[in-house]
C-alpha cells in the first residue's frame, strides 16, 4: 500500500512501530488477535487494526501539500478535513479556514471567495451542488480534492444500479457530510432515499408493501428522498449502498431485511433463484471501506478477551469511531475520549456519552489502582480511522504513569520488537 507523507507529530514512537511490526508479520491481515503490552500492574490489549486509514492519510498529505504550495494565498476547507479535533485545529492554526460546518451550514459566504483562492475538498467528498457553486466562482477544486476513493466507490456503485433502473437506498446518517455527498451523486442516476437505521428501514418497507399510505411517505422521509421521488413507483426495484463508516452488521441487516421484503411481496417462494431476486433487489456488494471493516473485525476480536474497561479515542463526531464505541459498550465499561487530556487524574475521566451527546465525568474509572490485590488492571485500547497514533500513545503513557511500579515503556518496546 502507498506510503503517505504526513507530519511526524501525528506518528508515535510506540504505536507506529507496533502497527508496522504487526503488519509485516501478517501481510494478508488474517490475524486479528490484539497486541498485548504488559507493564506489570497494568496491561493493554491493543486492537490489531486502528488509526489513520488510506483515505485519511491521503487527505492529510494533500491538505498539508496545499499549505506548502500556496504560501501567501487564502486557503479554505469546505468543512472539517476529517472528524478529528487535533488535525482540524492544526490546519486552522496554519491559516486554513472552514467554509461550512459539518452539517452544511454556511460559515463563510460564497461571495467572499475569489478565483485565486485555494479550496480543499474534505475526505468525505462534497455534493454536486457545491461542486457547481465552486466552479461558477472559477475555483480549481480538482487539484486539492481529498475525497476518499472508497467514498467514490459507493458513488460509482449507486450510479451502476441506477442505470439498471433500481432505486438507491442509502444507509447512512442523513446529516453526515459523506451521506449528503453520496445522496447528491446518487440522485443524478436514480431515485434515492436515505435510511438511518433498521427501524426507519422497517417503516420504509411498509410503503414498499402498501401497508402505509403513499402520501405519508413524504412527511415521514422529509429531506431524505430525491426530488420527484414517487413512492408508489420508485420502490418496485431497489438496491442498498451505504455511508462507508456505518456498522457493517447494521448495513447487512438492512439489506437482508429489504431483500426478504421484496421476496415476500412478489411471492418468490422460500428459495428463489438469483435471477428472480435480481428482478427486484440489486445484487450490491458491501460498500464499507476496508479500514472500517478491518477496525470493526479487530474490535470484535479484541472484545473476546477479558478486561476491566475499554478506552476508545477519536473525534466525538466521527461515525466510524462511534460504532466502535457501541460495540465496546455492549461488553464492558467504555470511555470515549478525544485525547489524554480528558484523563483528568487517576480517579477522574471526562468522556463522551453518545446517547446524551455530551461529555460526562466518571470517578474511580480504574479499578484496583492501588495494586493491593496483585491482579493487574487490563485495559482494551483502540481508536477510530481518523485518530493519530500520537493520540493513542499519549493515552497509553498517561495511564501507565498512574502505576508507579509499571515497567518502563522502553523495556516493553525492546521486548516486543526483539
Amino acid at each position: 500500500m502507498k506510503s503517505f507523507d504526513i507530519p511526524d507529530y501525528y506518528r508515535s514512537s510506540i504505536i507506529t512501530p507496533l502497527k508496522e511490526f504487526r503488519r509485516k508479520k501478517d501481510k494478508l491481515k488474517r490475524d486479528f488477535t490484539p497486541t498485548l503490552l504488559d507493564f506489570g500492574p497494568v496491561r493493554f490489549l491493543i486492537a490489531r487494526h486502528f488509526g489513520f486509514c488510506y483515505g485519511v492519510e491521503n487527505a492529510i498529505e494533500i491538505a498539508y501539500r496545499a499549505i506548502a504550495e500556496n504560501v501567501g494565498k487564502r486557503i479554505f476547507l469546505l468543512s472539517e478535513m476529517i472528524h478529528n479535533p487535533d488535525v482540524n485545529a492544526d490546519l486552522q492554526s496554519r491559516g486554513v479556514r472552514f467554509i461550512m460546518d459539518t452539517k452544511g451550514g454556511q460559515i463563510i459566504p460564497w461571495s467572499e471567495l475569489m478565483p485565486d483562492d485555494v479550496v480543499i475538498i474534505p475526505a468525505f467528498g462534497t455534493t454536486l451542488e457545491t461542486q457547481s457553486k465552486l466552479a461558477s466562482i472559477g475555483l480549481n477544486v480538482e487539484k486539492y480534492d481529498t475525497t476518499c476513493p472508497f467514498v467514490e466507490k459507493v458513488w460509482n456503485k449507486a450510479g451502476q444500479i441506477g442505470q439498471k433502473n433500481y432505486t438507491v437506498i442509502v444507509h447512512g446518517k442523513p446529516n453526515h457530510e459523506e451521506t449528503r455527498a453520496t445522496f447528491s451523486h446518487s440522485k443524478e442516476a436514480a431515485p434515492t432515499v436515505v435510511v438511518k437505521d433498521l427501524a426507519q428501514t422497517q417503516r420504509l418497507a411498509r410503503y414498499i408493501t402498501g401497508e402505509s399510505p403513499t402520501e405519508q411517505f413524504y412527511t415521514e422521509f422529509a429531506d431524505q428522498y430525491s426530488v420527484g421521488f414517487d413512492a408508489s413507483r420508485d420502490l418496485q426495484r431497489i438496491g442498498v449502498v451505504n455511508q462507508t463508516t456505518m456498522l457493517a452488521s447494521d448495513t447487512q441487516g438492512i439489506a437482508d431485511y429489504l431483500k426478504q421484503v421484496m421476496i415476500q411481496k412478489h411471492n418468490l417462494g422460500e428459495n428463489p433463484s438469483t435471477d428472480q431476486v435480481d428482478a427486484y433487489f440489486a445484487n450490491t456488494r458491501d460498500t464499507l471501506c476496508y479500514a472500517t471493516n478491518d477496525n470493526q473485525d479487530a474490535t470484535y476480536a479484541l472484545l473476546t478477551y477479558p478486561a476491566d474497561f475499554a478506552i476508545v479515542a477519536g473525534g466525538y463526531n466521527s461515525s466510524n469511531t462511534s460504532h466502535i464505541v457501541d460495540l465496546c459498550e455492549e461488553k464492558l465499561p467504555t470511555y470515549f475520549i478525544e485525547s489524554e487530556q480528558k484523563i483528568l487524574s487517576p480517579n477522574l475521566i471526562r468522556h463522551y456519552n453518545g446517547h446524551t451527546k455530551q461529555e460526562v465525568v466518571t470517578e474511580n474509572f480504574i479499578p484496583r489502582l492501588s495494586g493491593s490485590t496483585g491482579e493487574p488492571v487490563t485495559i482494551l485500547l483502540t481508536c477510530g480511522a481518523s485518530c493519530p497514533d500520537a493520540t493513542v500513545e499519549g493515552i497509553l503513557t498517561k495511564l501507565v504513569s498512574f502505576f508507579p511500579d509499571a515497567r518502563p515503556v522502553s523495556e516493553i518496546m525492546n521486548e516486543f520488537l526483539s
